[in-house]
């Protein structure tokens, strides 16, 4: 498939100015000046975006999804559904990493791997993290270093709870031969090999985190945490690790980052090493983007920093070189957006088109086959997603809402 995306700003995510993206089956063939008559003298078919009015950008990273669903604590009947390929497209997000919790039980690493399995084919890029919070980790092949060999999607460890009630206790000694257990398999598998780090409320913040680096000779760079964002101290040590060449991670749950950010920066923390993720089972994916979205439209953050956030900063950290970057040879995970607003009006993933015109127009391949008929509004769900649930219902062959 040909894809022509003209007039548009081109943020890579540097803005770059106003030129064409040239998109041949997956991948970027060119940026600039394309000249349509050459197309069509070569006799290609080809479809063409007017990005008139609009910036493109690469296409959103998450790090942090639980695909599976929620693990319902508190309740069997708690466990919230799994994440379906439009509620993360329709956020902007063309590349996500599913992740276990509290429960690796009931849900899976073996499930997880399916649903990774799964988004790939309908269009996306998946990853995921093996294991969870628990230490030692439950894993598919026996031990992490083997499942980064052998499991393609495998990117390192995680979420391994830390400073958390939920967490087992782990010692010190459990938690630095898993952290080099995933470095190694890094290395041996040319991949991210991090250790993914839930954060949890405790006193003791990132304290098991420094422990790690102070007496068992671990690299920063080999550490990963989420969560940091939840009281100022947690984020000044954060910060701290942040400068020693970690990178540290924010989530979405219902919070406003803002001010999150803003601290983050004021006290000096190196932004290449920050990213945002959605965290996304009861809550949407959707909230990733708004959030997004009102950082700059809202709080007039730089629209450079912010877009680094979620595409080269993410990218990095996992590993992923043809991610994160709009460049010759990337993968074509593209975004065109309003200018002023920051809408989403086209969004491409590895060459496909999923949102026209800001409307979905991919399907699940499960609908051809399927005679449900259900759509699930939570009661915290936003009015415009709501909205936006009923008016794509029929095409998406739902009828009623729960």
């Amino acid at each position: 498939m040909f894809i022509l995306i003209e007039n548009g700003e081109i943020h890579d995510p540097v803005p770059r100015g106003r030129g064409s993206v040239l998109v041949i089956n997956e991948r970027v063939e060119k940026i600039g000046q394309v000249d349509r008559r050459a197309l069509d003298a070569l006799g290609c078919d080809y479809e063409v975006v007017d990005a008139t009015g609009c910036i493109v950008v690469p296409g959103f990273i998450d790090p942090h999804e639980h695909l599976l669903g929620g693990s319902g604590e508190g309740s069997l009947a708690l466990q919230t559904p799994m994440l379906f390929p439009r509620e993360i497209l329709r956020a902007g997000v063309t590349t996500v990493v599913g992740t276990l919790g509290v429960d690796t039980t009931m849900k899976t690493i073996e499930g997880l791997l399916a649903r990774v399995k799964a988004l790939g084919i309908e269009g996306m890029t998946a990853r995921m993290w093996t294991g969870g919070y628990n230490v030692p980790p439950t894993t598919l092949m026996g031990s992490v270093r083997e499942d980064m060999l052998f499991v393609e999607e495998i990117v390192g460890a995680g979420e391994v709870a830390v400073s958390d009630e939920r967490g087992l206790n782990q010692s010190a000694q459990e938690l630095a031969k898993l952290v080099r257990d995933a470095h190694v398999g890094g290395l041996l598998s040319e991949k991210a090999g991090v250790t993914h780090f839930h954060v949890g409320e405790e006193d003791v913040r990132l304290r098991p985190l420094r422990e790690l680096i102070d007496d068992f000779q671990v690299k920063p760079e080999w550490l990963y945490p989420t969560h940091v964002q939840r009281n100022e101290k947690l984020l000044r040590e954060a910060i701290d690790l942040a400068k020693k060449g970690a990178h540290v991670d924010f989530d979405c749950v219902e919070q406003d980052i803002a001010k999150w950010l803003r601290f983050y920066l004021d006290h000096g923390g190196p932004v290449e090493r920050l990213t945002i993720s959605s965290d996304a089972d009861s809550s949407t994916p959707d909230i990733f983007f708004r959030q997004i979205q009102g950082l700059v439209v809202d709080h007039r953050h730089p629209l450079e920093l912010v877009l680094g956030l979620v595409t080269r900063n993410p990218a990095t950290v996992l590993k992923l070189e043809r991610k994160g970057h709009l460049a010759v040879g990337c993968d074509a995970d593209i975004l065109v957006l309003d200018r002023e607003s920051l809408d989403i009006r086209e969004v491409i993933a590895r060459g496909h088109r999923m949102v026209v015109d800001g409307q979905l127009v991919m399907r699940e391949k499960y609908l051809e086959k399927s005679s449900r008929a259900i759509a699930i509004i939570g009661d915290k769900a936003p009015e415009v997603a709501v909205e936006r649930a009923s008016q794509e219902a029929p095409d998406a062959g739902v009828t009623d809402t729960i």
